[in-house]
């Protein structure tokens, strides 16, 4: 039997039922706001992956196209890959429910939601990661939750719950919450300069939704919830060899931990689990068990550091951020470039510009977006030292990606003011912790040198924290073993005047808005700096673009005119590109830009268009070329694609038989526009603009050598 339970959120009710659909998934909803519905399934193997040393969780979320009542494009006319949105709702549905399983626990589960139905004004992101956290709880798997997730936006001054399609188009925040009844789990955001304080207020809005959505999933689950699956997380831990390990290892590992190169202390790590292996002279078999013992430990000495003294492996205090180090224009044919160098993480950063026709097409849901700003990022092998199969982007690879290209994107000129494409990519060449923010960093810094006119540097810190109990301490850019041994990720990227962009994820059972406040006020201390030692490389965008890259020039034509330009099936404009080497862009408002390196083709194509765009005027005398003959006169193209009627009677002053007598198709004759009526249509007159300016006469290119003095009729 279904069962369905309903709130109010943002004004509108939002309900989740079970028990109508997809029935023989462990746990099923489907989630309806407004007219967008998601269907939202989980099912679990039911024995576990005893030789996995990780939680085999899969998140995947598609879009269906039959949702807004399209077709997909593209040949196999089906949807296929994920697109960038489907990747980056996977990974907003994962992320706050991962943490959630108990430690241990290594059934593969799998989850996945589908968009069912879109109304264009609520975005099923939203609704999906809701549903993902209630079919898990109905499912009886050992899940932590229930987690409510929301989105708030900054709407005409005021915080607003869940803002329509429509207002997130005006709204300079899009934060992403997600947490359970009693902490915040994970947030996303990007910002148009939003203040600290600003974004508190969201966050603790946003997680009073959360609160509700969890009580609602919880009425849901008391009603129509399966079993609770029966889970001992300490039942697969061997404590005698976990304390082995430790008498074997501890004091060694905590000299070796003193080491502050990375490299380095891994090799002295390294060596100490070497001993203890020996020591304990166990079957192979049992390695995993002794590493896994191992790095509980390890885990345990960089905590101890932190929590009780306020040591970092790495000898910095708690505040303190790495050297850094910055080189602009390294690459010598790249439209603007920057290595950013932070401690032991580097970015290579790249910008290029591009026209119109560089932008990229995205099939939505809600139709065709074109976007003219891209950020990409790669993470290949090496920046770690390791061996692993090389290919395209991963979820990571997209997900940071795209956080920087928030981060960026608010201080980016208008399209008005800077009519590129513009494409960042970030290659990491080395990493140690925080290589998105060191794409964020990167990414202001080469489109400063490319001369892109940005409103502001922005730069990009990662926070951490260790908490033990009531005791924690917030860590100013973390490095990659303060990442994986430590409770918090929390990405803050700016300006000086706020946040445009932010990140956080716990893998603890959540952190408190205090914790926040004080993470935030730290970070944007940290920032500050790194934004100092940017505006010391440069301090703002370089005043003449790369010699390679193009320049363009815009101008403004009548919208009737376009057609013209284009001419049919896109030959006319095709035809100036190739005769002047330029790119050529048109807007449906009568924009042309003309892009090229060479400035001399951009004016000869400005002349070329000029020269269509040119209007007839009345009185006006021209050369024109007789474009066809018929027996009452000839049509005369008077400028490109605009023709006007020389009738018989004003070919000449005398009397003439016939149109042939004087004129061929293809003749150049000198004519005068006599009249233009309403339509637009033209009578030209030859005996008139020779009688007016008999000197005229010499421009004429005639076929007929009797036209200069044609018989009389």
């Amino acid at each position: 039997m279904s069962q369905t339970v309903q709130i109010d959120v943002g004004g509108r009710p939002l309900s989740i039922e079970t028990g109508h659909v997809a029935k023989q998934a462990d746990g099923a909803v489907v989630v309806r706001y407004g007219g967008t519905m998601v269907l939202a399934t989980c099912v679990a193997a039911k024995t576990a992956k005893e030789a996995q040393d990780f939680f085999p969780l899969t998140v995947e979320y598609r879009e269906r196209m039959y949702a807004w009542g399209r077709i997909p494009g593209g040949y196999f006319k089906r949807e296929g890959a994920p697109v960038k949105k489907e990747t980056l709702t996977s990974r907003l549905i994962d992320r706050p429910i991962r943490p959630l399983f108990p430690g241990g626990f290594r059934n593969e589960v799998q989850v996945i939601c589908l968009t069912i139905s879109a109304d264009a004004q609520n975005d099923p992101d939203i609704l999906a990661m809701n549903g993902a956290s209630t079919a898990l709880c109905l499912s009886g798997m050992p899940f932590g939750g229930p987690v409510g997730a929301v989105r708030v936006g900054y709407v005409d001054g005021r915080l607003v719950v869940n803002p329509t399609v429509a207002q997130q188009a005006t709204s300079t925040l899009d934060l992403v919450i997600a947490g359970t009844e009693e902490a915040v789990l994970m947030v996303e955001s990007g910002a148009k300069e939003v203040p600290e304080e600003t974004m508190l207020e969201a966050i603790a809005l946003g997680h009073a939704e959360c609160q509700r959505l969890a009580r609602m999933q919880k009425e849901l689950v008391a009603r129509a919830g399966k079993p609770r699956w029966p889970f001992d997380p300490a039942a697969g831990r061997d404590r005698e060899l976990l304390g082995r390990v430790r008498s074997l290892g501890a004091d060694k590992l905590a000299a070796a931990l003193g080491t502050h190169e990375k490299q380095a202390r891994g090799d002295a790590v390294s060596r100490v689990f070497d001993e203890v292996w020996g020591a304990l002279g166990l079957d192979d078999a049992r390695k995993p068990a002794v590493r896994a013992a191992f790095e509980e430990i390890e885990g345990e000495a960089v905590r101890r550091l932190i929590v009780e003294k306020g040591v970092r492996v790495d000898g910095r205090r708690a505040n303190e951020i790495r050297p850094i180090t910055i080189e602009t224009a390294y690459l010598p044919r790249a439209h603007g470039s920057a290595v950013f160098t932070r401690g032991e993480t580097q970015a290579l950063v790249s910008a290029t510009l591009g026209t119109k026709s560089d932008e990229q097409k995205i099939e939505a849901l809600e139709g065709e977006i074109w976007r003219h700003f891209l950020l990409h990022y790669n993470f290949p092998s090496f920046s770690v030292g390791e061996v692993r199969r090389f290919g395209g982007p991963s979820r990571r690879d997209v997900g940071h990606g795209a956080l920087a290209e928030r981060a960026v994107e608010a201080v980016l000129p208008s399209k008005e003011e800077f009519p590129y494409t513009i494409r960042v990519v970030s290659d990491i060449l080395e990493s140690n912790g925080s290589s998105s923010m060191a794409s964020v960093c990167g990414a202001s810094l080469a489109l400063m040198d490319a001369g892109v006119p940005l409103k502001a540097h922005v730069a990009g810190i990662a926070m951490g924290l260790v908490k033990e109990g009531d005791r924690y301490g917030i860590l100013t850019d973390i490095m990659g073993s303060e990442d994986h041994y430590g409770d918090m990720d929390f990405k803050v990227a700016g300006t000086e005047k706020g946040v445009t962009a932010l990140q956080m994820d716990i893998k603890i059972a959540g952190v408190s808005v205090e914790i926040m406040r004080e993470a935030l006020k730290q970070a944007r201390e940290a920032r500050l700096a790194v934004l100092g030692k940017m505006r010391e490389a440069i301090e703002k965008p370089r005043a003449e673009l790369s010699p390679y890259a193009p320049r363009f020039v815009t101008i403004k034509i009548r919208t009737e005119k376009i057609r013209e330009i284009i001419g049919p099936g896109g030959k006319v404009i095709r035809g100036i590109q190739e005769q002047t080497g330029t790119k050529i862009d048109v807007e449906d408002d009568g924009r042309v830009t003309v892009f090229s390196p060479d400035n001399e083709s951009v004016q000869k194509a400005l002349a070329i268009i000029q020269d269509i765009c040119r209007e007839v005027e009345l009185d006006r005398i021209y050369v024109g070329k007789v474009k066809k003959i018929v027996e009452f006169g000839a049509f005369v193209e008077v400028l490109p694609n605009t023709e006007g009627l020389l009738h018989i009677s004003q070919i000449a002053e005398s009397r003439i038989r016939t149109v042939q007598d004087v004129l061929t198709e293809g003749d150049e004759v000198v004519v005068k526009v006599i009249e233009i009526d309403g339509s637009g249509k033209m009578r030209l007159s030859r005996k008139m603009a020779l009688r007016d300016q008999p000197a005229l006469a010499d421009k004429e290119k005639l076929k007929n050598p009797q036209a200069a003095n044609p018989p009389r009729a």
